[in-house]
């Protein structure tokens, strides 16, 4: 299934070809094999926000996770700015991922309950060996001036923020070293509503803002029909529909497509 569109002619910051994960389960005497992506295939454009969307366990986190390294795919290719990521070195990988950076949905277990707002903001300086202590600080504020948190907040802990505001700790840093490309997964589920849309509206800001491009990650069809100009909706690990945000939702043509839509009254 072709999910190019509007991205002739230029190279794609993302592109995911005949992505297969398989997860071995049990123990040694009995050992079964989960398959949580079957042979996807997706492209993300420049200055795009490409949404994934499925029930859980249909595996659009997997695959949000193998687009910038954190999983290897059991079989496929995974091309990132024009480099396969799947052929880099450890140490290169690393390097590399300067270029895409990832906002996961629990802030709570991804920042460190012992740094403070400052330290979690220069981490991504010092593990990268970027800049010197007094830059780092520089711009470690200017981070928390763009996603909205008080200066006077660079002493506080994880567990002093509300979960809003962790979220916006955890956007900084996806930001610090300046990447092209963004895994927003389940961002602001675990928020309730009136604190997603200052998050949702945040994250778009910044996107505009920086020309990102952006792979999110939702179970929510509001939320997509919010923040993205495509959609590839999963199932199974398959992905079973995709295109332009509008016409999947307004018009889908897979039956799995219709009842996620109509189990959203806001659509």
């Amino acid at each position: 299934m072709s999910t190019t569109d509007g991205t002739a002619g230029t190279e794609p910051v993302l592109r995911m070809e005949h992505v297969t994960k398989r997860f071995r389960l049990g123990g040694v005497l009995r050992r079964t094999a989960h398959v949580a992506v079957r042979d996807a295939s997706l492209e993300l454009g420049r200055d795009e926000v490409l949404g994934l969307v499925g029930e859980s366990g249909s595996g659009k986190s997997t695959l949000g996770r193998m687009a910038i390294g954190l999983i290897r795919p059991t079989s496929g290719s995974v091309t990132v700015l024009g480099r396969d990521i799947l052929s880099l070195r450890r140490s290169e990988l690393r390097t590399y991922r300067r270029r895409m950076q990832m906002v996961f949905q629990d802030s709570s277990n991804s920042l460190n309950p012992r740094m403070t707002l400052r330290e979690l903001l220069e981490e991504p300086y010092r593990v990268q060996g970027l800049h010197t202590p007094a830059e780092r600080e520089v711009r470690a504020l200017a981070l928390a001036d763009e996603v909205g948190l008080a200066r006077a907040w660079m002493g506080r802990l994880p567990h002093e923020f509300s979960g809003g505001q962790r979220q916006r700790v955890s956007i900084a840093r996806a930001l610090a070293l300046e990447p092209e490309l963004i895994v927003a997964d389940e961002p602001v589920s675990a928020l309730d509503v009136s604190v997603q849309a200052k998050v949702l509206n945040l994250l778009k800001d910044i996107r505009r803002a920086r020309g990102l491009s952006l792979l999110f990650v939702s179970h929510d069809m509001a939320v997509v029909d919010f923040m993205c100009d495509r959609v590839a909706v999963l199932n199974g690990g398959r992905v079973v529909e995709s295109g332009p945000t509008s016409q999947v939702l307004r018009a889908p043509a897979d039956d799995y497509t219709r009842t996620l839509i109509e189990a959203v009254p806001r659509l």
